[in-house]
């Protein structure tokens, strides 16, 4: 009887460890969904950068979420919810701040994030960084607001330095090929130099909010790259709605009649609408105004098959500027009759 007891009692134990190990393991796949990212390292930074990164949340529990709260295990870093509450489906962020103004040195935080519904977890991210005390950004990054796409708009900031003598900054290297970083010593005395730091935003950057890094480059063997953050919004001179086309299957020949509303920061006449494989006609009244409600009718010549084309509008003047929305189609041959 002893036996079978001890027998009864080690299958219940297994038991109870099997459910304790498959509620962990369920735990973190749904966790590991809702923050596919959970760590984040900033590298080295100056003093007074704007050091952040945007831990992205993913609702895929089916079920509204709450996040009761998060915890910063340093005030190195400083955490701020998008929101509290995520619709199910939808989507959050979590925003680390390195506090780099007051800290200095190798720092790091675990940010615990503490939800509520609609299942009880705490999901922990961390970050860290080396907070550089000799180097100084200011402003702390190149904050380039609205910039008009198809114009050049050039932001800067200066970087202070303080330690040796032959301390220089020696390049700076974009991700992008439209952002054009260039650089001059304006100051230099006794450990000390003053760098300007300049960005130019090409007039071929493309449409919508870009954040990106800088890196400034220096002939320090320890640390010698160090990221200067960059970001801005490119608007057109235009807004095409609706911005995507899509027609479906049409027939060769087949006359398709779509309304489309223009819009411009001025008065503007629109002078012509083209696509390439299509005949396109409207009315144009030559007129001058800031928006424009025209139909324009579209029928397919020359393009058959899969179509993924862009739509352009053309406005007149001496300042003419285009913008493009995406027409779509599949556009059916013609069947060709066979006698017998």
């Amino acid at each position: 009887m002893l036996r079978l007891f001890s027998r009864s009692a080690c299958f219940v134990a297994l038991a109870v460890t099997s459910a304790v190990a498959t509620t962990s393991t369920a735990v973190a796949d749904w966790t590991d969904k809702v923050f596919p990212i959970k760590s984040h390292s900033f590298g080295t930074v100056a003093v007074a950068s704007k050091t952040e990164f945007a831990f992205p949340i993913y609702n895929t529990t089916g079920r509204d979420m709450h996040i009761q709260t998060v915890r910063a295990s340093c005030g190195c870093t400083t955490p701020i919810l998008s929101s509290n509450y995520i619709p199910a489906g939808g989507q959050g962020t979590l925003l680390a701040r390195f506090n780099t103004p007051t800290f200095r040195g190798k720092k790091g935080a675990t940010l615990t994030v503490v939800i509520d519904k609609p299942f009880y977890s705490e999901v922990r991210l961390k970050v860290d960084g080396y907070i550089r005390s000799d180097m100084v950004f200011h402003p702390g990054a190149v904050e380039m607001g609205t910039i008009n796409q198809g114009e050049t708009e050039t932001g800067t900031t200066k970087l202070y330095y303080a330690g040796r003598s032959d301390w220089q900054v020696v390049d700076m290297r974009a991700n992008q090929s439209w952002l054009v970083p260039t650089f001059k010593q304006v100051e230099r005395g006794a450990g000390k130099a003053t760098y300007e730091l300049s960005v130019q935003v090409r007039e071929d950057a493309p449409e919508g909010f870009f954040q990106d890094e800088v890196i400034v480059q220096t002939n320090d063997r320890s640390m010698p790259r160090v990221p200067l953050r960059i970001s801005g919004t490119v608007v057109t001179a235009l807004n095409i709605s609706p911005q995507s086309i899509a027609l479906g299957p049409v027939k060769a020949q087949q006359e398709i009649v779509q309304r489309l509303v223009i819009t411009g920061r001025e008065p503007f006449a629109i002078e012509s609408i083209a696509c390439e494989g299509w005949n396109v006609e409207f009315t144009n009244a030559g007129t001058e105004k800031k928006v424009h409600v025209i139909s324009v009718k579209m029928t397919p010549d020359a393009a058959t098959g899969s179509q993924r084309v862009p739509l352009v509008i053309t406005t007149a003047g001496e300042s003419a500027v285009t913008a493009k929305a995406i027409l779509t189609a599949e556009v059916q041959r013609e069947q060709v009759a066979v006698n017998n």
